[in-house]
């Protein structure tokens, strides 16, 4: 039959249960710390000095005048949490603490308080009042909240009012002294200037009288460059007007001589409008055409032709005459303008001259005139934002710090807050358990569940023992604890690769692991269910198994292996027909490796064949060659291990020697199984209990007094073994 195989290892993952089950198993160190710790809070809420509060309200605006001063206007500042934030650190200044400290007398107060008498250094007391002290806005809005504590509710009234009146009174006499000092800057920004000022007229004074500038004023300077200007621009004018109109007057005379004397005469009037040449200009036209008209029928010493042509000549004679005179005209108004043009010119370059002499001397007056009167301009703004200052210095001010709430006694102490520091005890006390609950959890190495231990060791558990388990043989095939054997025993013969195999041993890495009742009890349910069952106590060091069964050790094991006694006087019956103990006997100090010798080979082939089942009994495995031995020579090992007492490495090792040394290792038994606290083990075994349990006690008890009495035991049916196996 194929044996039964472990589960592949899987990641440890904590359910909800699991957590659950590591409270109750640690509930004691729970409890412990949460009762420390309540306690320790209680105690220390108790002898805790009772503490009052009270708060002022103030608010704080930035400094102004009630009265604004000339020319200026009232500023409106909105929300600036910068501004209050310094205005918090203004309030617990060294200067508004010290000036509390004086007025309330706090250092010999304190003294006595907290001193004995003597006196405290003043930064010791500061310190201690700012301790006291909790500047704060209050809620949704831009108040602050001046809050005083102190063991005398009458005095944390007062430090916090006398806190707020001082820090009011120290912001208006800052302010005084602020505008004190900026009218005493500006004074002496006005000297300096007029000082300058003085040493720039100084300089200018100079350069008028080297530049002989003679005008007394500003005006009379300023009117005669005018008219220096205006004179200039006239005779530009003039030149302008005389240019233009000899321009004119040549053009005119130039189109003249390019004509001929018949152009002229026909032309004229064009060129130079005038009345009696036109006149004359028609006249002429008239005649002329009258006298061609009349020559083409008659000759030219006709009368009347003769009459025309003398016409006709006596008005050309004028009109060359009048063309003449105007022509001369011209020329006498160009060489007039021309003489116009040329004295206007003269007279301009002297103009130009005469100003840019006058600009030569008056350039460096200006510049520093100019200086002069920006000083002056300085000096007059100077001056009236003194007198704006002084003014608005002497001007009733209104106090930027309100005070709004005045602090009152409080009632009731804000410290120590009873209910408070109980609830942070409680949340306190069952973190700080439940945490080291965990932490202790944590450190703990040791096997805690069945995964544990497949995971470790990778290897089947067999079988899950409770605790306080009895001797099944006096406590009956019905005892509550029996099923968790018989699962043992049917396992055991699953995993079992070959039928034939009947010799066992059970080992366990360290001592006190239940190993030895675990034997026991297994080989009396192997001899309850009609199998002949054999114990060997092959635990040469610290034997048990007489113990277990109130028999006696005088002749054993190692009697007949050192050849002392037959197998039949070794061999002990017990009050079960089917099962037989062979005790360990006296182990002689030189006979330490007995269980190795062939003496014990042939025990044990001997045993297989006259019983159905051989259970060797063995010391721990860890350390001690013995167990070892048993397991290479036996058919089938189970190892025992306890519930939380090694670390897993040590389990491991041992599971480790047993491989090594060639033995068949069926599976583990978990051992010593609280089922009341972990509900994890329950279904293994736990339910059966339970069924048993109900069974009526008048007949369970009888039943166990029977039994006790064939073996001679107390009636209890319980020999617990205490010690390390």
């Amino acid at each position: 039959m194929d044996p039964i195989k472990s589960p592949e290892s899987s990641e440890s993952k904590l359910h909800f249960l699991d957590y659950w089950r590591i409270v109750r198993i640690r509930k004691t160190v729970i409890i412990i710390v949460f009762l420390l710790v309540m306690i320790t809070t209680t105690a220390i809420t108790l002898l805790m000095s009772k503490t009052y509060s009270s708060f002022a309200r103030i608010s704080v605006d930035k400094d102004k005048s009630d009265v604004e001063g000339l020319g200026m206007e009232r500023a409106v500042s909105g929300y600036d949490p910068f501004f209050l934030q310094t205005e918090f650190e203004k309030i617990t200044s060294q200067v508004v603490l010290d000036e509390v400290i004086s007025i309330l007398k706090l250092q010999a107060k304190w003294s006595k308080r907290y001193a004995d008498g003597e006196s405290l250094p003043i930064t010791k007391v500061r310190q201690y009042l700012k301790s006291s002290l909790q500047v704060k806005l209050s809620r949704n809005t831009s108040l602050i909240e001046i809050w005083a504590y102190s063991e005398d509710k009458e005095e944390a009234a007062q430090l916090a009012n006398s806190v707020a009146e001082v820090y009011k009174e120290s912001r208006l006499t800052k302010r005084k002294e602020i505008k004190k000092k900026g009218i005493q800057v500006l004074q002496e920004q006005l000297a300096v200037r007029q000082k300058e000022l003085a040493g720039l007229q100084a300089v200018l004074n100079e350069i008028r009288r080297t530049n002989e500038i003679t005008f007394l004023d500003e005006n009379s300077l300023n009117s005669y460059q005018l008219l220096q200007t205006e004179e200039l621009q006239h005779i530009q004018m003039e030149k302008s007007s005389a240019a233009l109109r000899f321009d004119a007057e040549s053009l005119r005379l130039t189109q003249i001589e390019l004509l001929t004397r018949e152009q002229l005469r026909n032309s004229m009037e064009t060129i130079y409008p005038d009345a009696t040449l036109g006149r004359l200009a028609q006249d002429y036209a008239v005649q002329v055409q009258a006298l061609t008209s009349i020559g083409q029928n008659k000759s030219d010493s006709h009368p009347d032709v003769q009459e025309h042509a003398a016409v006709v000549a006596k008005i050309q004679s004028q009109l060359d005459g009048k063309i003449g005179g105007i022509i001369l005209g011209l020329k006498i108004a160009a060489a007039t303008d021309k003489a116009t043009l040329d004295n206007l010119t003269t007279q301009l370059k002297e103009q130009e001259s005469k100003s840019g002499a006058l600009k030569a001397k008056l350039v460096p007056y200006t510049l520093v005139k100019e200086d002069v009167d920006q000083a002056k301009r300085v000096i007059s703004a100077l001056q009236l934002r003194v007198e704006q200052e002084t003014i608005d210095s002497q001007l009733p001010m209104e106090s930027v710090v309100t005070v709004h709430d005045v602090a009152f006694p409080d009632v009731k102490p804000v410290r120590p807050n009873v209910y408070l520091n109980l609830t942070l005890g409680v949340v306190v006390g069952l973190v700080l358990g439940v945490g080291l609950a965990f932490f202790i959890e944590y450190l703990d190495t040791s096997v805690k569940t069945i995964d544990d231990v497949e995971r470790a060791l990778q290897a089947p558990v067999l079988a899950v023992i409770p605790q306080n388990v009895g001797t099944i043989l006096f406590e009956g095939p019905e005892s509550p604890h029996a099923e968790a054997y018989r699962v043992l025993r049917t396992n055991i013969l699953f995993a079992r690769k070959d039928p034939s195999w009947n010799a066992a041993t059970v080992v366990s890495g360290g001592a006190g692991e239940g190993k030895s009742t675990t034997l026991f009890n297994l080989a009396t349910i192997f001899a309850q269910n009609g199998s002949r069952v054999l114990v060997v106590d092959s635990d040469l060091r610290r034997p048990s198994i007489h113990k277990i069964i109130n028999v006696s050790n005088n002749i054993g094991l190692t009697n007949y292996l050192l050849k002392q006694n037959s197998l039949e006087e070794v061999i002990q019956r017990t009050t079960l027909a089917t099962l037989d103990v062979m005790p360990s006997g006296k182990l002689p100090s030189s006979s330490m490796g007995i269980l190795s010798s062939p003496q014990m080979k042939g025990l044990i082939s001997e045993l297989k064949r006259r019983y159905d089942f051989v259970f060797f009994d063995s010391p721990p495995i860890m350390g001690i060659s013995d167990a070892a031995v048993l397991a290479s020579e036996v058919d089938m090992v189970v190892q025992v291990i306890q519930y939380r007492r090694y670390p897993q490495p040590m389990t491991i090792r041992a599971k480790q020697m047993i491989q090594k040394v060639g033995g068949n290792l069926l599976g583990v038994v978990l051992n010593n199984i609280n089922m009341s606290q972990d509900e994890n083990y329950y279904y293994y075994s736990g339910y059966y209990y339970d069924y048993y349990s109900k069974q009526d006690d008048d007949d369970e008890d009888s039943s166990k007094k029977k039994a006790a009495e064939k073996a001679g035991v107390p009636a209890n049916g319980r020999l617990e073994i205490k010690g390390k196996y």
